[in-house]
């Protein structure tokens, strides 16, 4: 994993929250700059709220060549796994907290299918309830807001989930990225860089709601980011200083 002397952080742009008038000309140029692209999957059951679908990871296939992360907010995860699978979603992370009893199949079929699993936690599950499949995960998302809307408050506390799961994988000798998804912008910036995630979500607040162009959102992100942390932009992810 990441050198802490000279860590390095992934972007994951939520494609939720971008402007879908502008679809092809934000992807494009988003294409460049970050690392992946994150695919909010929600049901109207788990989460009062509907949103993508497999149908629209199809659609920025067209566009793009960046691995997606489908982020499901399901009730029935199986079911769903399976749709992500026939598109062949590069990362297909699932609710901890529908999970038992089915968590070791939906990443024994993901797996399977040459593709990477996750899992995600809302603000008030902790990491013991993945420890049984933490070993064969690929990545963990830990949720800093409550789920199924953009703009929610920012809950710091979560942050410590993070810190956890950095030492369970040095501890363990675990190779699972550690993903934080929620309000990742200016007034949260410097506390979300030293809890260490290694991917940040990046919605409205932080970058397609700052300005209506995407090239000055960007630019304008990327020096509040800088500014904020001490961390340098160099191809295509932010670096430490350390």
């Amino acid at each position: 994993m990441n050198n802490e002397q000279h860590r390095t952080i992934q972007l994951s742009p939520s494609l939720m929250t971008m402007d879908l008038d502008k679809f092809t000309e934000q992807i494009t140029f988003l294409n460049s700059k970050v690392n992946s692209y994150h695919v909010d999957i929600m049901d109207g059951h788990f989460v009062p709220n509907i949103t993508l679908s497999p149908w629209f990871i199809e659609q920025v296939r067209k566009v793009s060549s960046l691995p997606l992360s489908a982020h499901m907010m399901v009730t029935d995860a199986p079911f769903w796994v399976k749709q992500l699978i026939a598109v062949k979603c590069d990362y297909i992370c699932f609710p901890s907290e529908v999970a038992n009893g089915v968590a070791f199949s939906m990443i024994d079929d993901i797996h399977a299918a040459g593709l990477k699993a996750g899992v995600v936690l809302n603000p008030e599950t902790q990491v013991d309830i993945i420890k049984p499949y933490l070993d064969i995960l690929d990545k963990v998302t830990i949720m800093t807001i409550d789920p199924g809307f953009a703009g929610q408050r920012f809950l710091e506390s979560t942050l410590s989930k993070i810190v956890e799961l950095r030492q369970i994988r040095d501890e363990m000798g675990l190779s699972y990225h550690i993903e934080m998804d929620g309000s990742t912008n200016l007034k949260h910036w410097k506390m979300i860089a030293d809890a260490k995630p290694d991917v940040y979500v990046i919605g409205r607040s932080g970058l397609f709601g700052l300005t209506d162009n995407i090239e000055d959102s960007w630019s304008q992100m990327v020096d509040e980011y800088e500014r904020s942390t001490g961390y340098r932009f160099d191809n295509g992810v932010f670096r430490s200083s350390d």
